[in-house]
């Protein structure tokens, strides 16, 4: 009966990419188009809410797919390939939509899952532990909030909004409908890339946030599991940075075959034939595969963490670490050449601002400051030098 049912669900996972891929398929035929005009992709998160992948980490006792962070973190990666916005949009609604399980209570965590999955939510948020700005004031069984949180992940067209808030300086996170009375989503994101990520500001006047609508930590509470939005955070983006990466690639590989010229004191007649260019290509070939394999690894090792639930230990937590930061490392590294370095084997005809081939650098370059590799490198260093796993915070 096991084998069947394996046989069943490699069935499944293999379908759930197929629909990964032609989505990524449709959103390759206007991605640059849509980078340039910036905005909410409507269309396309539509796209995505109609084909179920919204579901797909959802338990199946919950209504959802029941699928690992692995397949999650595979159909980032490809969605990447050809929209890295959208496919940060994709992996961050479900860091968003796990909060109340590795954090919050039983309750919670079951209510959220069986309403997303029944309504079909696209969750975003409005989170920036940096710069607290936004401050809540407790009236009873409520809390109402006014201020203005200045960055936040896929917003705008969001059904549920994670939304972080201080109250004497003590940090406290909900969950609310996007639409309640008082939020303004403003449209002033003006990233250079992740154009369409719909990270701008959020205005909050006189919100009222319901007692069932914080996450109550008591259930997790000084439990390593109740940490995981680091890791989660980090190994999406690491997805999100190789896709990149393998999407650059292939635009490259299709230009340089059928668009550049060879260079003029070379005695070939095809950019191809040129040994330059080709030894370029099998770099960015094996330097991606190694990201791959890397970023993979670390998919497993969450996925070994995530089935014990608040039983991981701080030293399996650790291990998850390790893994994602070396994925996030290395992928940045690998993905700043590759979408930078495409220039040179496609030749001076390919930088202009039709062919938009800039996007996948600014993409890449626009997140990855977000989270530093330095301190992701002194991390592992230290870990290295003393065998102390890095400290959780909200960015490791």
């Amino acid at each position: 009966m096991r084998k069947t049912n394996d046989k069943c669900n490699c069935t499944r996972i293999f379908l759930l990419h197929k629909k990964a891929s032609l989505l990524a398929e449709g959103f390759a035929k206007d991605a640059a188009e849509r980078d340039k005009a910036g905005g909410t992709a409507k269309a396309q998160k539509d796209a995505i809410r109609n084909s179920g992948l919204l579901k797909v980490l959802i338990p199946i006792k919950y209504g959802g797919e029941g699928q690992s962070w692995s397949v999650v973190l595979r159909i980032v990666r490809e969605l990447a390939k050809t929209d890295a916005a959208l496919a940060h949009l994709y992996g961050y609604h479900f860091l968003h939509l796990t909060t109340p399980h590795f954090c919050g209570s039983h309750e919670q965590k079951k209510y959220y899952y069986t309403e997303s999955a029944a309504h079909n939510w696209f969750w975003g948020n409005s989170f920036n532990p940096i710069e607290p700005t936004l401050q809540g004031k407790t009236e009873g069984d409520t809390v109402i909030l006014n201020g203005r949180n200045t960055f936040s992940t896929g917003s705008q067209d969001s059904d549920r909004l994670l939304i972080l808030w201080e109250e004497n300086g003590q940090p406290y996170v909900g969950i609310v409908p996007t639409k309640r009375s008082g939020i303004t989503i403003n449209d002033d994101w003006d990233g250079m890339g992740q154009r369409q990520t719909d990270s701008g500001s959020v205005t909050f006047k006189n919100v009222i946030i319901h007692a069932e609508e914080i996450i109550n930590l008591t259930d997790s509470e000084r439990t390593a599991f109740s940490t995981f939005d680091a890791i989660i955070s980090q190994i999406v983006l690491a997805n999100v940075f190789v896709g990149s990466a393998e999407g650059a690639l292939e635009e490259a590989r299709r230009y340089t075959r059928e668009k550049s010229r060879p260079w003029y004191l070379s005695d070939y007649e095809q950019a191809v034939e040129d040994p330059f260019i080709q030894r370029r290509y099998g770099d960015f070939w094996v330097d991606i595969q190694a990201a791959v394999t890397l970023v993979e690894r670390a998919g497993e090792k969450l996925d070994e963490a995530w089935a014990k639930d608040k039983a991981v230990s701080a030293e399996e937590r650790g291990e998850v670490v390790l893994a994602t930061g070396a994925a996030n490392v290395f992928g940045t590294k690998v993905a700043l050449h590759v979408t930078s370095s495409m220039f040179e084997v496609m030749g001076a005809r390919s930088a202009t601002r039709k062919n938009n081939f800039d996007r996948f650098w600014r993409n890449v370059r626009t997140h990855s400051l977000h989270n530093p590799i330095e301190y992701k490198r002194k991390n592992i260093g230290r870990w290295v030098l003393t065998g102390e796993y890095p400290t959780p915070t909200d960015y490791s």
